[in-house]
């Protein structure tokens, strides 16, 4: 009786779908379907060619926002920033509306992150026609800066982000409980502080005495408030070797998380040998190293 475990069938020409092309929806044929891959899909000539071409833009966009927020260069060349900044509007304008028409749920993909930063990207600069009549409310530079949320559209295109974004997402309730934790300690300590120091020496009320404490905890240290007692220096003195341990404890959480989904991942990508069904084989094998037998790409 054979008891090794059963063959699975493979099918290595099966493509893999993209997590866009599940999430938003892949035409199934036409001119939609090429543009959903030059757009959304990178693993073809156009593709990439696609995504670094937007990058360039996004940098050069981002680039003249924080070079006409220069008051110099910004009145020297502000007919040249104009017309750049209509000019990338444009093309993020035609982008946006490619995108919209190449998927199937299009009001998924505008209510996801990306297709917000998308919509910030452009409106702004037409926001911008209309404030002068509104002038009383709100300044047109203040939309003008707005335009930086471009530089979020880089994150699309690098996959460290996504990693980075999924360990913190599900590091998120670990984080926020740490983060109560440390609130409940700043507020013990600043209230003690206020006791022992006094508004004599600067710790007028509770609050102000928290923000010392958190100063004082993160390490930053500004100064504007010093103890002055000996007792309130000692206190200090604890509160900044505490600061250097909680400040480590964000970083091993989300490093913990990033770690356990790098190996998950490993793991899924162990391929089975159709031959003897054996299951432990690194990415980079070629060969089973049981039977020896060629593993399917």
């Amino acid at each position: 009786m054979n008891s090794s475990p059963p063959a699975i069938a493979t099918d290595p020409q099966k493509p893999r779908l993209s997590v866009e092309a599940v999430y938003f929806g892949r035409p199934a044929a036409g001119w939609r379907r090429t543009l959903f891959e030059v757009i959304f899909e990178s693993d073809t000539r156009a593709g990439r060619a696609f995504d670094v071409a937007l990058l360039l833009l996004i940098i050069a966009s981002v680039t003249v926002v924080m070079l006409d927020s220069v008051q110099g260069i910004g009145d020297r060349h502000a007919r040249l920033f104009n017309m750049l900044e209509w000019l990338f509007t444009a093309i993020f304008t035609v982008e946006y509306v490619a995108r919209l028409a190449c998927i199937d749920h299009r009001w998924r993909y505008a209510r996801s992150f990306f297709g917000i930063v998308d919509l910030l990207a452009i409106l702004p600069t037409y926001l911008a026609l209309l404030v002068p009549q509104f002038g009383v409310f709100m300044d047109v530079r203040l939309l003008r800066l707005l335009r930086v949320f471009r530089i979020l559209k880089l994150t699309a295109y690098v996959r460290e982000y996504r990693a980075l974004g999924s360990a913190l997402a599900a590091s998120r309730r670990k984080i926020m409980v740490f983060v109560g934790a440390v609130a409940v300690v700043v507020l013990l300590l600043g209230t003690v502080m206020f006791v022992v120091e006094g508004p004599a020496n600067g710790y007028t009320s509770i609050p102000t005495s928290v923000y010392w404490a958190i100063t004082t905890i993160t390490t930053v240290g500004f100064g504007d408030i010093t103890p002055k007692t000996d007792l309130g220096r000692a206190i200090a003195s604890f509160i900044m070797l505490l600061g250097w341990g909680i400040l480590a404890v964000p970083t091993g959480i989300v490093t913990a998380e990033i770690t356990r989904r790098r190996d998950a991942e490993d793991a899924e990508t162990q391929r089975r040998c159709v031959a003897c069904g054996s299951d432990d084989h690194t990415p980079r094998a070629r060969h089973c190293q049981h039977c020896g037998a060629q593993l399917a790409e």
